[in-house]
């Protein structure tokens, strides 16, 4: 089984969640958002998964630095979109992808290791 990966490599979660994949064995994809930034297409997919607001990370400096008007644009989930494309810092990492599809949105060991063992069933 071979996981999708998505993150910024040098966030200290990103760090934790590669360490606890290769402690697993789990063979993994990565896309680093600094060197491919996501495109409208990959957000909708995970946007369809947990809903945009989740996708959106408040608690880093990418989201304090906004603007107010860049801010109401993340209440709508295109302009949302888009922004998130566009500032790719400001996404919830991880985001890791199985492959039929389904995400897990964060670090959480425990979700990511049900995941995987429900598809090796």
């Amino acid at each position: 089984m071979e996981l999708k990966v998505y993150g910024i490599k040098n966030c200290n979660t990103m760090k934790k969640t590669f360490d606890f994949l290769e402690k697993e064995g789990v063979v993994y994809e990565f896309t680093d958002y600094k060197k491919k930034a996501p495109d409208a297409g990959l957000m909708v997919k995970f946007a369809s998964k947990v809903g945009f607001e989740k996708l959106i990370n408040k608690k880093g400096m990418t989201y304090r630095q906004l603007t107010g008007e860049e801010k109401s644009q993340l209440e709508i989930e295109d302009s949302a979109l888009a922004l998130l494309s566009k500032k790719s810092s400001m996404i919830k990492r991880p985001i890791v992808q199985f492959p039929d599809g389904e995400i897990v949105l964060g670090f959480d060991p425990e979700a990511i290791k049900e995941k995987m063992d429900s598809i090796k069933k």
